[in-house]
C-alpha cells in the first residue's frame, strides 16, 4: 500500500487507516483498571469469542495488505479496543510494523464531556500505553476541544508527551477551523520549544464536506495532515440503505443504539449523492464503497481515511481500493453533486 507523509512531518503512514471503534464491545476494560487484573477474563474471550477473532482477522489482513496506520482511543469500549490492539501486536502483528494512533480527552462525565487538562491527558496517555503494551504511541491526539481548559495547557501536555518519548507525534481531533488555526499557530510560534501539530482527524466524505469551508484550508496552510473519519458517510455511501423499507439486518441503521448516528445521512440530499455514487460504480463495475472511498482518499490535504469495518470481509473490500484511481469525469461529477454550499464569510474573498 502506498504511503504518505503525515502533514509536514517525516512520519509516513499507509494511505488507508484501520479504525478500531467496532472492536469494542459493551463495557470493556476500565481506563483506570490494572490490566493484569483483567488478564483471566481476556484470555477466556480471546480463546473463545468471535469478537476477538474478528479483530485479529482484520488487523492481520490490514497488515498483509501493507497497511500501517491503526487508529484507536482510550474510550473505545472503555479501553477495550486498546487492550485488544496490544494483545494483537504481541501475538499476531509486530508492533514495529504499525503506526499506532490513539486519542485522549473524552470522559464519562454527565457534566463535562471532555477533560483536556494536563493532569487528565498525561494520566490517560500512561493508561493507554499500559493497555497497548508499548512504551510509546506514534501519534497521540486530543479527542476534542475542551472549553474549560486553557488551550496552552492542553498543548503543553502534547509537548510533554512528545518530549518525554511517550508519543512520537501529536495531533488534534474534532477541532473547528478557528480552533485548529489557533492551536496550530501557537505550536509554530516558538520553534524548537513546541512541537508542531502533525494531524487533525475529522469526519469527511461525499456526504459531509463541511470541513472544506475553513478547517481544511487551515490544515493545509499549517502543514497539518487530515485523517478523515467516517469516509463512507457512516456506512450510507455503501448503498445499503437505498432500498425502501427498514434498514438491513445487522447494519448500524437497524441497531437501536446506532440508528441516530446514521439517520442524519438518510435525507433527500444524501439520497441524490448516494444515487450518483451508485451510478458511477455501475459504470466502473465496482462496488459503491470503493468509489466513495477512492474519492475521499485522493482529495487535496487528505493523508489517510480511517476505515472502521464490522467484518474482515468489509475491510477486504475497502482495502481493494488501493489500485483504483477514479476517472477525472467521474470525480468531477461527484464533486458537483456533493458540493457544499459556501456563503459569506466562507469564501476566500481574495480570489473572487
Amino acid at each position: 500500500m502506498e504511503r504518505r507523509h503525515l502533514g509536514r512531518t517525516g512520519l509516513r503512514v499507509s494511505r488507508i487507516g484501520l479504525g478500531t471503534l467496532s472492536w469494542a464491545r459493551g463495557g470493556g476494560v476500565s481506563g483506570a483498571a490494572d490490566r493484569a487484573g483483567h488478564s483471566g477474563r481476556h484470555e477466556s474471550y480471546e480463546q473463545h469469542d468471535q469478537h476477538f477473532q474478528n479483530a485479529a482477522e482484520q488487523l492481520k489482513a490490514f497488515w498483509e495488505a501493507g497497511g500501517t496506520l491503526v487508529d484507536t482511543a482510550d474510550v473505545y469500549g472503555d479501553g477495550e479496543a486498546e487492550y485488544l490492539l496490544g494483545r494483537l501486536m504481541r501475538d499476531y502483528v509486530p508492533r514495529r510494523d504499525l503506526v499506532v494512533a490513539t486519542k485522549a480527552g473524552s470522559v464519562p462525565d454527565p457534566d463535562r464531556r471532555f477533560d483536556c487538562s494536563r493532569g487528565h491527558l498525561l494520566a490517560a496517555l500512561d493508561a493507554s500505553l499500559d493497555r497497548l503494551g508499548t512504551d510509546h504511541v506514534d501519534l497521540w491526539q486530543v479527542h476534542a476541544w475542551d472549553p474549560y481548559t486553557p488551550l496552552e495547557e492542553t498543548l503543553q501536555a502534547l509537548d510533554t508527551a512528545v518530549s518525554s518519548g511517550r508519543a512520537r507525534y501529536a495531533g488534534v481531533s474534532n477541532y473547528s477551523g478557528w480552533q485548529l488555526a489557533k492551536a496550530g499557530t501557537w505550536q509554530l510560534a516558538a520553534p524548537g520549544g513546541r512541537h508542531p501539530l502533525a494531524s487533525t482527524q475529522m469526519e469527511y466524505s461525499l456526504l459531509q464536506r463541511g470541513i472544506e469551508r475553513e478547517l481544511l484550508p487551515a490544515a493545509r496552510d499549517l502543514g497539518v495532515g487530515l485523517l478523515p473519519s467516517s469516509p463512507l458517510g457512516r456506512g450510507v455511501l455503501t448503498g445499503k440503505y437505498r432500498q425502501p423499507g427498514p434498514p438491513p439486518t445487522g447494519s448500524r441503521g437497524a441497531d437501536e443504539r446506532l440508528a441516530p448516528f446514521v439517520e442524519p445521512y438518510l435525507d433527500e440530499t444524501a439520497g441524490r449523492i448516494v444515487d450518483a455514487v451508485a451510478i458511477a460504480a455501475d459504470g466502473l463495475a465496482l462496488p459503491p464503497l470503493q468509489v466513495a472511498l477512492a474519492w475521499v482518499r485522493d482529495r487535496p490535504g487528505v493523508v489517510a481515511p480511517i476505515v472502521g469495518a464490522r467484518t474482515s470481509e468489509q475491510l477486504a473490500e475497502a482495502l481493494s481500493v488501493e489500485g483504483l484511481s477514479l476517472p477525472d469525469e467521474i470525480r468531477a461529477a461527484l464533486d458537483d453533486v456533493s458540493a457544499p454550499v459556501h456563503r459569506y464569510p466562507d469564501h476566500d474573498w481574495s480570489e473572487l
